[in-house]
């Protein structure tokens, strides 16, 4: 590796780990997020300018913050209108290298909390996440979800606006509101990473933020349980992700081969859960990563706890309720006690029409009606789900088992 090669990797490693706790410091001296974006990404440019020259500091994130925070002071000062701020930065800044006053939070906990307000639209949560947090750019969130750039980029001013003229409040909410708070922002990573986990996600950018953010969440909040659960369930379904599809066609999870799975992942995910469930409050990330463990640690697909996933399913239903879970816990059923009885759960949730126009549900009935050994109603019901399919994996996956049968 040339030297230039090695100052290109240190900053893009800073970018990695520094940006979001860069930005979140800016954002909390100047309450102005497109200022502390502009002067962060100045702070990244003068890196590359100058470490080539003075060689990479020892504390990479104390450097940028103090070139960000000088950038800031820069700018304000040519504005009039930012002599408040200015006094303001002068008030709270601080020397970056010194540990953070105790009782104040890590800026990144109260970005994240932010972000991820209940007054924001939840679409506008993900993308303020991804572009404050992560640093993505807004071509790169507009590509990930599949929306134009300029509808992306306005997504991104609307939610910052919405932020200044309602006041939001740039802290970490209080304890009574924790609860509910944590569940918004553990959705929007959760949306995060499955919007990555599929094909839309190639170069796996999107899990790979999800994970590193719900990593920086445990660190900040280690005596709550659910964001530990969430990294689990994200680290053990991560593991499995090279054997999820072959040549284009959805491989279900039985067929999956099981030596290609990412051991050391499943190893963390396990040790992940255990922290989690020591902590005594069980949940609903929880008891998902409680059934992504089954699967990860079964030997082989025959051995599989099926009992103990029904069980874990009847819990999850008990504290997030949904169809989908339910029908979920129908195909655990059917795998523990018998394909009727899971068939009949089935048909209790399309009679309820509850997921109606959700191919899953076809497609499941269709398995369990295959099994049963069915063969006319399985092939009906296969074509009703390949008509629902989303995408070209499930299509060509529902279409070859219409050909077996």
């Amino acid at each position: 590796m040339t030297e230039s090669d090695r100052i290109r990797a240190a900053v893009d490693a800073a970018y990695r780990d520094e940006w979001g706790q860069v930005v979140a410091t800016l954002i909390g001296m100047t309450g102005d997020w497109d200022l502390a974006e502009d002067c962060t990404q100045d702070a990244f440019a003068a890196a590359l300018e100058k470490w080539p020259r003075d060689g990479v500091p020892r504390r990479p994130g104390a450097w940028l913050t103090t070139a960000a925070r000088n950038r800031a002071i820069d700018r304000l000062r040519r504005d009039a209108a930012g002599a408040a701020k200015l006094r303001q930065v002068a008030v709270l800044a601080r020397d970056p290298g010194e540990p953070p006053v105790a009782d104040i939070p890590d800026e990144r906990l109260r970005l994240i909390f932010t972000c991820c307000h209940p007054a924001l639209p939840f679409p506008a949560r993900v993308a303020l996440t991804l572009r404050t947090l992560a640093g993505m750019s807004t071509a790169e969130i507009a590509r990930a979800f599949l929306t134009a750039e300029p509808a992306m980029a306005q997504r991104l001013v609307r939610a910052k606006r919405k932020i200044h003229e309602a006041g939001i409040p740039y802290r970490v909410p209080p304890a009574e509101l924790l609860p509910r708070r944590l569940a918004a922002v553990l959705a929007v990573l959760y949306l995060i990473f499955n919007q990555g986990y599929g094909e839309e996600d190639p170069d796996r950018a999107l899990t790979a933020e999800a994970i590193r953010l719900s990593r920086v969440l445990v660190r900040l909040m280690p005596g709550e349980p659910e964001p530990r659960g969430l990294l689990a369930l994200m680290l053990l379904h991560e593991a499995r992700r090279a054997t999820r599809t072959a040549d284009g066609v959805l491989v279900t999870l039985e067929n999956q081969d099981r030596s290609r799975w990412d051991r050391e992942l499943i190893a963390e995910g396990v040790a992940t859960l255990d922290e989690a469930l020591a902590l005594r409050r069980a949940g609903p990330y929880q008891v998902q990563a409680a059934i992504a463990a089954c699967h990860a640690t079964a030997a082989d697909a025959a051995s599989t706890d099926w009992p103990q996933i029904a069980v874990l399913y009847a819990e999850l239903g008990r504290l997030a309720p949904s169809p989908v879970v339910e029908l979920n816990r129908a195909v655990a059923v059917a795998m523990a006690d018998g394909v009727p009885a899971g068939l009949a759960l089935v048909d209790e949730i399309t009679a309820s029409g509850r997921l109606d126009g959700y191919h899953l549900l076809p497609a499941t009935r269709a398995d369990l009606l295959r099994r049963d050994g069915r063969a006319a109603e399985a092939r009906a019901a296969y074509e009703e789900a390949l008509k629902l399919a989303p995408t070209e994996a499930d299509r060509r996956y529902l279409a070859g088992r219409l050909d077996e049968l």
